[in-house]
């Protein structure tokens, strides 16, 4: 099996309707749809660069227990202060809890120690410790990190993301957990705004709608309304 993606996808109109329907809770966010892929991932790179943390909800949900990037809440892992604040304030549980990663394939080896290219992010193993000080967010107590290897073909608009996280930071790496919060992986569209306006997760992108909670968005999202 070359991917988990089994479950149901939505198409944008879904996502239109439900922010239609959903309007009056939506008055304090900002709402933008970036319809080209590349610029939707070169978008999200950047807030995550800056710290905002992002509900991605895109394509067939994940058949299984973990979140791979259809169904996640993803940050910056050069932050270690996003382990305690995402436990804290979006996954409402012990702030010592560890967080995954996703990483792109051909960087593995470079990230952690005897490796092997697990796809479904059931391994654990060493942060080479070398790295432990550039992802901290996902580096263990021990050293160790569960990991998502993402390779060319299984989650294209994952790795493209990936891919432009590395050209914006340097690091080819991504805190990846479920979306959810004490409850089953979010799979419909209403499940995901529901847990994003309860929580601090900061946007939620839906297929190529971002919808950004207005107090913490940046001050490039304030000027720029493409």
């Amino acid at each position: 099996m070359a991917h988990a993606g089994w479950g149901p996808s939505f198409e944008d109109d879904a996502y239109r309707t439900l922010m239609s329907l959903r309007s009056d809770d939506l008055q304090a966010c900002h709402l933008r749809k970036i319809d080209d892929a590349e610029a939707l991932c070169q978008w999200v790179s950047r807030q995550l660069a800056c710290g905002q943390v992002v509900g991605w909800f895109q394509g067939p949900m994940e058949w299984g227990p973990r979140a791979l990037g259809n169904r996640s809440i993803l940050a910056d892992p050069r932050r270690a202060e996003m382990t305690e604040l995402i436990n804290r304030k979006v996954k409402t549980r012990e702030a010592f809890r560890p967080f995954a990663a996703s990483i792109l394939e051909e960087a593995l080896g470079d990230y952690f120690a005897d490796a092997y290219p697990d796809a479904f992010m059931t391994q654990v193993y060493a942060v080479r410790p070398d790295k432990r000080e550039i992802i901290p967010a996902v580096t263990h107590v021990d050293g160790s990190c569960r990991i998502q290897v993402v390779g060319p073909q299984a989650h294209p608009l994952y790795r493209q993301l990936l891919e432009s996280v590395a050209e914006h930071t340097g690091v080819p790496v991504l805190l990846n957990t479920s979306f959810n919060v004490q409850e089953p992986i979010v799979h419909k569209p209403s499940e995901a705004l529901d847990c994003f306006l309860r929580t601090d997760i900061d946007i939620l992108v839906l297929g190529h709608y971002a919808l950004m909670k207005t107090p913490r968005m940046s001050a490039h999202d304030r000027t720029d309304h493409a």
